[in-house]
């Protein structure tokens, strides 16, 4: 029979040889298998290398497939490679080249990127290559700082040479370190006996310092520290002291401490301030004002001034204190009696030119009208406001020295803040003295005086 011939006998080994040989030769380059799942990728890198075709290709670490070829495309190396169907080269992934040793040798390492982004398709390029561990990378980097330290050199040697180049910053350095040391040199030279007797107080300095230190009389520093160690003692236990009666105030104990953590006795004292308050009228939201205006008589031709102050502790009442200068001066009237026949007896009236009269008024406010009473100009008196639009005009009567009764009638108009227009007639009822005026005056609160001095300071 044929299959007992030696010709079948040796084809059939040969056969199984060969195919012996290729499995291992598959096994040996543990790439992509004869019937494995694989996929192909390129991408393009400007130095190539180290690599050769059927090379390794890995991910992390592990052979995962081999270079398929590699080829030049638009003056760029463009490497194909072919990997198992297991690794999965997400649109996120990238591909490094890393070495494999000295000798420059470099394999293709795959990093298939974040899991959340879509698969790469088969045949896709890969638009991310990084070059790591390279040897041509690393010797132009050696490369570029050998060239450095050439040139430091060179700067270092002709800013050190014999003409000493100070066109460049290392030159300007090592001359004025040159001139710096020579002027030191210089100037210890010159200065020597001086720069002992520096030494030496120096010395006596230290010495005389060691002395007070280590001084053990009743005077030295040693006493000293003791004393002040001493007063130190005091304070901490004054400190204990304070903190031991802040802690019985926390905890209500004493006067002080029942003062501060009983609520009823904060109550009380609550209700006391409250009633003071209202007592004083609201001090807290007192209102001082100055008021200053001159009124010109129509009919001497003279001039009447008053200066004012206006106290208003509350919106319905205020206190007024003034002075008057009158041109018609203050008039004293002193009644005489004589002991004998009632027929003797008469008033002595006397006028002061040079002095000025007082007023005192008290104010009450209802809606659009004042009544105002006190002392008017040295005698009683009474008086009438009423302010018909905004408070801006004021139409004011007054009366007083009601045994000469004098009666005076004006208008007051607002133009400014704090400036003011006045007119009207004085001593009305008087037939000798009757006559109009007017004036004009200042009107300034503390607000307006608080402002200015703002203002003051700022400047």
């Amino acid at each position: 029979m044929m299959l007992n011939t030696p010709e079948f006998k040796v084809g059939a080994l040969v056969v199984i040889v060969s195919g012996l040989i290729g499995l291992m030769s598959l096994k040996v380059n543990e790439g992509p298998g004869l019937f494995s799942r694989t996929k192909r990728y390129y991408f393009d890198i400007g130095d190539a290398g180290g690599l050769v075709e059927s090379s390794a290709v890995k991910s992390a670490g592990i052979r995962v497939g081999s270079i398929e070829k590699i080829e030049l495309v638009d003056d760029k190396a463009r490497i194909h490679v072919i990997i198992n169907g297991d690794l999965k080269m997400r649109t996120s992934g990238y591909v490094e080249l890393r070495s494999d040793g000295i000798l420059g040798d470099r394999h293709v390492e795959m990093v298939p990127g974040k899991f959340t982004d879509p698969e790469l398709a088969d045949n896709s390029p890969i638009l991310t290559a990084n070059e790591k561990g390279s040897l041509n990378a690393l010797m132009k980097e050696i490369s570029k700082i050998a060239d450095s330290i050439g040139k430091v050199a060179d700067n270092l040697n002709r800013a050190t040479g014999a003409e000493g180049d100070t066109t460049t910053a290392l030159g300007r350095i090592v001359h004025n370190v040159e001139k710096l040391t020579a002027d030191v040199a210089e100037m210890t030279g010159q200065n020597k006996e001086k720069l002992n007797e520096i030494v030496d107080n120096i010395h006596n300095i230290t010495h005389e310092l060691n002395q007070v230190v280590s001084d053990k009389g009743p005077e030295g520093f040693k006493a000293d520290w003791h004393k002040l160690s001493s007063s130190l003692d005091r304070i901490e236990g004054s400190a204990r002291n304070i903190e031991e009666i802040t802690a019985k105030i926390n905890k209500g104990e004493g006067t002080i401490g029942r003062l501060i953590n009983d609520e009823e006795t904060v109550d009380k004292i609550n209700e006391a301030v409250t009633s003071v308050n209202d007592l004083l009228g609201g001090a807290s939201a007192l209102e001082t004002s100055f008021d200053f205006h001159s009124e010109f008589l129509t009919t001497p031709g003279l001039t009447k001034s008053y200066l004012s102050v206006k106290l208003q502790p509350g919106l319905d009442r205020y206190y007024e204190l003034g002075v008057v200068s009158d041109p018609y001066g203050v008039v004293d009237r002193t009644k005489w009696v004589d002991s004998g026949t009632a027929t003797n007896n008469y008033t002595e009236t006397k006028t002061f030119y040079n002095k000025v009269s007082v007023n005192a008024l008290f104010a009450k406010n209802f809606y659009d009208f004042t009544l105002k009473a006190g002392i008017m100009q040295n005698t009683g008196g009474i008086g009438f406001d009423y302010f018909p639009w905004k408070r801006d005009l004021r139409l004011s009567v007054e009366g007083y020295d009601f045994q000469e009764f004098n009666l005076k009638a004006y208008v007051r108009y607002n133009v400014l803040k704090g400036l003011y227009l006045i007119g009207g007639g004085d001593h009305i009822t008087d037939k000798d003295l009757h006559s109009g005026f007017v004036g004009a005056g200042l009107f300034i609160t503390n607000d307006d005086l608080k402002y200015l001095s703002n203002k003051m300071n700022f400047q």
